[in-house]
């Protein structure tokens, strides 16, 4: 070997090996990447591009060591036999890069799109769990406000003084509030199957109501603001308002009808008062002027009686018929005066009075004056009641004449209770006067208190005395209540005002 060719020698040698140990080192590493990521492309094709770079690097390496090999050994001709191989190798492992490189090209494309897509997915991927997180805080705050808004509702229903009923077309109750069972009769411990059980129509007094309903609401969607009689469990009928609306349910339960049923029989209590005093003042009037005509006359009469006898002796005949003359004149003059005053009250001649105190002195004078051997009288008397403004004649006339109402009730045999109490809150003492005599008449109860009504058989009672007691106790700014069942006994109740110290305490 020329020594000048040395250091081309070695550079050959020495650049062959090392070309071979980065081609190792390269592939190895490529290998490693593509084990650590084995779905990115970008590696997959430099593994393929180091992979042929690995080839030739091996295959042209080996050709310039074999090539020198020969040349030392003065065996040309076998490298020259070689060397179109090694150049064909060569040659395949760069058509393999430009192959790989194109057909990289084509698959970057793809793998693009598949990213694109991929992103894509994952964007549309976080909407929707966006949409669920705010479709589920939606349905939370939905939920919330449905069960904030069935509670009130509930609680309106359940709370409610008023009767509301749901029902069927047909009339079948689907559900009812505690205002409505207590007042159809049920009881709190019933079942909602008992009460299912039961049509709207089963508590309407008529037949006809619930068709007259069916027919406006069937017409119109609603029915407004309607009277109708209500038959209770216990066979009483109260009268209601009902007012109602057809609703489409999405249920099974197809359309129902909600009602809301108010009771007006205390409204209808009170207009039969209103129209019953608006009669008495009527009749007040029309008795003021046949009373005044009247008891002119029987005053003249009275005089001359008394006049003519003064000339008679005691035991005549004449003195007699006069005598009974003056008694029945005195008796007509009674009831005039009776009828004035309740035509036209005087004035009472108020003061601060005792109740109990007037009550012992009624009662005593009732025990004086009446056949008492077999009624028993009793008073339950409520602790520190408070002095009431009151005229003391006409209170006392109005409990003789309870008193001997309820006497005359009880037949000669029975029980009288007289209670008080108070009412705080009102301002006002009550009086009870109650018996157990044969009670008092339904359809007479309106009637109670009209002028010359009585039950009392002809020639007991003028039918006055409780309509000048009516007047009496409105003159005290009270009232007059009575109560009664037929064969349970009739309870008369007077409310009147405290004096004006209890007030100001």
């Amino acid at each position: 070997m020329n020594g000048s060719l040395i250091p081309i020698w070695s550079v050959d040698v020495v650049g062959s090996i090392l070309m071979i140990i980065f081609a190792f080192l390269s592939f190895g590493l490529c290998l490693r990447l593509k084990r650590k990521d084995p779905n990115n492309i970008i590696v997959t094709y430099l593994l393929w591009v180091c992979l042929a770079l690995f080839v030739f690097a091996i295959s042209r390496s080996a050709g310039h060591l074999v090539k020198q090999i020969f040349l030392l050994s003065n065996r040309p001709d076998l490298w020259t036999a070689i060397q179109p191989f090694s150049g064909a190798i060569n040659t395949f492992t760069f058509v393999m890069v430009g192959s790989v490189t194109l057909f990289f090209e084509r698959t970057w494309a793809i793998y693009g799109t598949i990213l694109k897509d991929r992103q894509a997915l994952q964007n549309a991927h976080e909407e929707l769990l966006y949409l669920n997180q705010n479709l589920e805080q939606l349905v939370d705050k939905r939920t919330e406000a449905l069960v904030i808004s069935e509670q009130k509702y509930r609680r309106i229903f359940e709370v409610s003084k008023d009767m509301i009923l749901v029902t069927r077309k047909d009339g079948q109750i689907l559900n009812l509030n505690p205002a409505g069972r207590s007042l159809v009769g049920f009881n709190a411990a019933d079942s909602e199957d008992k009460i299912h059980g039961f049509a709207f129509q089963d508590f309407l007094s008529g037949p006809a109501d619930w068709d007259a309903i069916s027919r406006q609401i069937e017409a119109r969607g609603f029915i407004s603001s309607e009277e109708f009689d209500l038959a209770l469990k216990d066979g009483t009928r109260r009268r209601m308002l009902l007012s109602g609306s057809l609703a489409k349910s999405p249920s099974e339960e197809g359309e129902t009808i909600h009602f809301l049923i108010k009771d007006i029989e205390q409204r209808r209590l009170m207009q039969k008062q209103m129209a019953q005093a608006d009669k008495l003042a009527s009749i007040g009037e029309l008795s003021s002027g046949i009373a005044h005509e009247i008891n002119n006359p029987l005053g003249i009469i009275l005089g001359y009686t008394q006049l003519l006898l003064r000339g008679e002796e005691p035991r005549s005949d004449r003195f007699n018929d006069l005598k009974t003359i003056e008694k029945h004149v005195k008796s007509c003059k009674a009831i005039v005066e009776d009828l004035l005053n309740f035509a036209r009250p005087s004035s009472p001649q108020k003061k601060n009075l005792d109740i109990h105190a007037v009550i012992d002195e009624v009662i005593g004078f009732v025990r004086h004056h009446s056949n008492l051997e077999n009624i028993q009288i009793k008073t339950v008397f409520a602790p520190d009641l408070p002095p009431s403004l009151m005229d003391e004649k006409k209170i006392k006339q109005v409990l003789i004449n309870l008193l001997m109402n309820a006497i005359h009730a009880v037949d000669q045999k029975g029980t009288i209770s007289i209670a008080t109490g108070l009412n705080e809150s009102a301002r006002r003492i009550t009086v009870e006067v109650s018996d157990t005599g044969h009670g008092i008449e339904k359809e007479n109860l309106l009637r109670i208190f009209d002028p010359f009504f009585t039950t009392k058989p002809t020639g007991e009672g003028t039918g006055l005395g409780l309509s000048v007691s009516y007047g009496i106790i409105k003159g005290h700014g009270g009232n007059i209540t009575v109560k009664s069942e037929l064969g349970q006994g009739a309870t008369f109740t007077l409310s009147l005002p405290v004096s004006p110290p209890l007030s100001g305490r």
